[in-house]
């Protein structure tokens, strides 16, 4: 099992660097007992970055979830000794930290003004998209759309990151808002991601700390998507 040290809480979500230890190798990955690479899932891509000892470095092209354990994925992993420092391509995780929060605000106000859920997203590191059912956007729209997230966005809120029991989050939200709903009934305890009064959702994604430091939100693209679903693709402008 691995510890996910960005699991915690917000500041956590900003460690760089860590130290681990190697506790398995696979024929193209090891395993850490400790890890701050977000493993691909959630619509978010994987962190990249390095493993590097005394002497020597490997490339962390990808990181995998295979239940509890995280897989590193790096070339001659033989070669990968028992004690490691790990250092994350931080430009590439923060950019995925700013856009997911600005999907959770998005998908929020998106919901508040038009009853549409978020029925897929896929967060990179230069645009993202967000997909919503049942909703037929017209230009106008997607402009309120991005003018009250940037009110929002401008607010600089602060982002808490907290564990929440199912029982006592479903007594709070909107299920259908937050996705609640789709989550298996089994799932007890719950990771939350509350943005002040504007939203607060399961998550097990990456994060900023504030609303301020999102930028302002740019909607470059509108698709459709099938019978009621339209595709959103968005950037963020510094």
């Amino acid at each position: 099992m691995t510890e996910i040290l960005y699991m915690k809480d917000a500041e956590s979500n900003y460690i760089r660097e860590f130290d681990a230890r190697v506790i398995a190798r696979g024929f193209d990955h090891v395993v850490l007992d400790r890890t701050a690479f977000y493993a691909v899932g959630g619509g978010q891509p994987s962190d990249t970055g390095t493993l590097s000892w005394a002497g020597g470095r490997a490339a962390v092209r990808e990181v995998t979830k295979k239940g509890q354990i995280e897989h590193h994925l790096v070339q001659n992993p033989d070669t990968v000794p028992d004690e490691v420092r790990g250092t994350l391509d931080w430009d590439r995780r923060y950019a995925h930290m700013r856009m997911h929060t600005a999907q959770h605000i998005i998908s929020g106000v998106v919901y508040d003004m038009f009853h549409a859920r978020t029925v897929g997203n896929q967060i990179y590191h230069d645009r993202s998209r967000i997909d919503f059912a049942p909703v037929t956007f017209t230009d106008d729209m997607l402009a309120e759309v991005q003018a009250k997230c940037n009110d929002i966005f401008a607010k600089g809120t602060s982002v808490d990151i907290s564990t929440i029991s199912r029982e006592t989050l479903e007594k709070d939200v909107d299920a259908q808002r937050a996705n609640l709903d789709l989550l298996p009934k089994s799932v007890r305890e719950l990771r939350v991601v509350t943005i002040g009064d504007f939203d607060i959702c399961p998550c097990a994604g990456t994060h900023v700390r504030s609303l301020g430091e999102i930028g302002r939100l740019k909607i470059t693209k509108r698709e459709r998507k099938g019978k009621d679903r339209e595709r959103v693709t968005y950037e963020l402008e510094s």
